[in-house]
């Protein structure tokens, strides 16, 4: 099968033919449509990540396919069946974690695309408890950011406290900034977009932001406290440090930042500030089984639309070199298969 494989860091995925996974207990095997492109990706075929993945790896953990074969033990999902492969490519499921609906701190958790083979090949193998069926109302492009990008933006949403009425602030209106946007106006948040880039702001408010900032010509922060005094949470979905702190500052006193990018920086947190006006610090790590079924049904009810161009997986080099540069507009999706 044709598949796209990082063989050393830092250096251009090899397009070749390897071999078709063979199953184990409990897997299925998915004959990939679609597949999308997130930063994570480059993170793997880069290997700037604490925790690196062992290589040569197949990256991608937003694919989109139908199920070819089941191995032994497989209940959850049958030939024919249209799934998913998100980030979240397994979990004990008996440790505390597991127990409490929290699999993604799951000590043995496993991730597609980055400590397994993924989604950027013709043909991939996945646990049948862990892959998501697709929706019918969605297409195997409009599907395959939802798997990543979209359940990781929700279940921050989810969890940063905010509620209906409230402000919101997303920093940084890309790949998951702008799927973020949409997911809080459908959960009833005011929302404040921040991006240094005036493309990016005008799509944000073609999704529903209320206001919007650039942080290349604007301090951010001081813009939103002088504004409306504040935001109850702040979701930085950036891959840099600074919007980090601009975020936390932008906060209203009992206020949330939930950090979602993923940057190599630390974030300089005053104590004073954050005991005194009670704010809250929180990571937010993609999401679970049930966030992902809760995404994609918005989705499917035609209330998220990521902003989507499609390419071939011949063009993956050229399409993570745009992606660094932050010249993609939304979200790339690989077009592998029929």
């Amino acid at each position: 099968m044709k598949a796209a494989v990082v063989n050393n860091f830092s250096q251009d995925l090899e397009i070749k033919d390897v071999s078709v996974p063979e199953l184990e207990y409990g897997d299925v095997l998915i004959k990939v449509h679609t597949c999308g492109v997130c930063h994570t990706d480059l993170h793997a075929a880069t290997g700037d990540w604490p925790a690196k993945p062992n290589l040569p790896l197949i990256p991608g953990h937003e694919g989109v396919g139908i199920v070819e074969k089941v191995g032994e033990g497989v209940k959850t999902v049958k030939v024919g069946d249209r799934v998913g492969v998100p980030w979240l490519y397994s979990a004990c499921g008996e440790c505390e974690y597991c127990l409490v609906g929290k699999e993604t701190l799951c000590p043995d958790r496993l991730y597609s695309g980055y400590l397994v083979d993924g989604a950027y090949a013709e043909y991939c193998k996945a646990p049948g408890n862990y892959v998501v069926k697709i929706p019918d109302e969605l297409d195997a492009v409009e599907a395959a950011p939802i798997l990543c990008a979209g359940v990781t933006t929700y279940k921050a949403l989810k969890v940063s406290g905010a509620q209906p009425g409230d402000w919101v602030a997303i920093y940084g209106i890309g790949g998951l900034g702008h799927i973020a946007v949409q997911y809080a106006k459908v959960m009833g948040f005011n929302v404040y977009a921040v991006d240094i880039q005036d493309d990016k702001l005008s799509l944000a408010k073609k999704l529903g932001a209320d206001k919007t900032v650039n942080s290349a010509k604007t301090n951010p922060d001081e813009s939103i406290q002088n504004d409306i005094g504040g935001v109850q949470a702040a979701i930085s979905v950036a891959v840099a440090q600074k919007p980090f702190e601009q975020a936390y500052h932008s906060i209203k006193n009992g206020g949330t930042l939930v950090a979602v990018g993923l940057p190599s920086d630390e974030l300089p947190v005053p104590i004073f500030d954050t005991v005194a006006n009670e704010i809250t610090v929180k990571g937010s790590f993609v999401g679970t089984r049930k966030d992902q079924q809760e995404a994609l049904a918005l989705a499917a009810q035609g209330k998220i639309k990521a902003n989507i161009s499609t390419e071939s997986l011949d063009n993956i080099n050229e399409i993570f070199e745009r992606m660094e540069q932050g010249k993609i507009d939304g979200r790339v999706v690989l077009k592998i298969s029929e």
